[in-house]
């Protein structure tokens, strides 16, 4: 037999089976030791540190502290947003939502509303009594607008009688009433026709007509004339009111300082 088929391999023979390793001969042992180049007595750092020990070739992994941080205020985040959510649910709950019962829905009863707003707007502008003998106005006596807008900015419109001259929903052109509520963004009216309407500020103007003489008689204390219809049944003077510049609650109006500022047309 040639020395080739003496040192060849025999693939198909079978694995032998394990036995029990000796640690000191192992592969661990060998690569510890042969790494322990600064020490002294390798074998003996081995026995003494690795040999028979479990050891963590890999640190845990472990939470870090921006982590932590981050769940720490998504928690409190979490918490105060549950605050909120019960506080207004808690609001909610003994908040009084406006609402009008049907057997009240009557225009009529909400005249005497108008007339009392008549007499707040005279006192407010402080307009000069009808001329006796009655007469045909003239410019003269017209108040000067310049102290007027100031303060029909931050007058109350509960009871003035409001006419839709123009708005982005056509359907809403001509409607015509006096105001029974104002909120932010709308005014809530009630029509000659007992229908009551809401109708939205924004992207509307709205004609307001004022008294052009004062409805308060000269007597003291001042009593409401229920006779008289509503202000365009006597001399009045007509504004344009601007509802994108109005969208603001009425107590907030009081204190508010506004700017002169252009309006984009509808």
């Amino acid at each position: 037999m040639s020395s080739a088929n003496k040192n060849q391999i025999n693939i198909y023979k079978p694995y032998p089976a394990a036995g029990p390793s000796d640690a000191s001969t192992s592969f661990t042992a060998d690569y510890v030791k042969s790494n322990l180049t600064t020490a002294s007595d390798p074998a003996e750092v081995y026995a003494s540190r690795v040999h028979g020990r479990k050891i963590v070739l890999e640190n845990p992994l472990k939470d870090s502290r921006s982590k932590k941080e981050r769940a720490e205020r998504r928690a409190r985040h979490k918490a105060n947003q549950e605050k909120k959510r019960a506080s207004i649910a808690k609001r909610k709950e003994g908040k009084i939502v406006w609402k009008l019962d049907e057997a009240q829905r009557k225009f009529e009863l909400f005249r005497p509303l108008h007339h009392l707003w008549m007499g707040y707007m005279s006192e407010l502008l402080g307009l000069q009594q009808t001329p006796s003998p009655p007469r045909a106005p003239t410019p003269r006596d017209m108040p000067s607008s310049s102290t007027m807008h100031p303060k029909l900015l931050k007058a109350d419109m509960h009871g003035a009688l409001l006419t839709v001259q123009q708005s982005k929903n056509p359907s809403l052109v001509g409607i015509s009433g006096i105001v029974l509520h104002e909120t932010e963004n709308t005014f809530a009216i009630i029509m000659a026709t007992n229908a009551v309407k809401l109708i939205p500020k924004a992207k509307s103007i709205f004609t307001l007509p004022i008294p052009l003489y004062s409805t308060l008689p000269v007597s003291v204390p001042p009593t409401v004339d229920n006779t008289v219809g509503t202000v365009l049944d006597r001399p009045h003077m007509a504004f344009d009111l601007h509802g994108n510049q109005f969208c603001f609650r009425s107590t907030d109006r009081a204190g508010r300082k506004f700017k002169h500022k252009e309006t984009v047309e509808l």
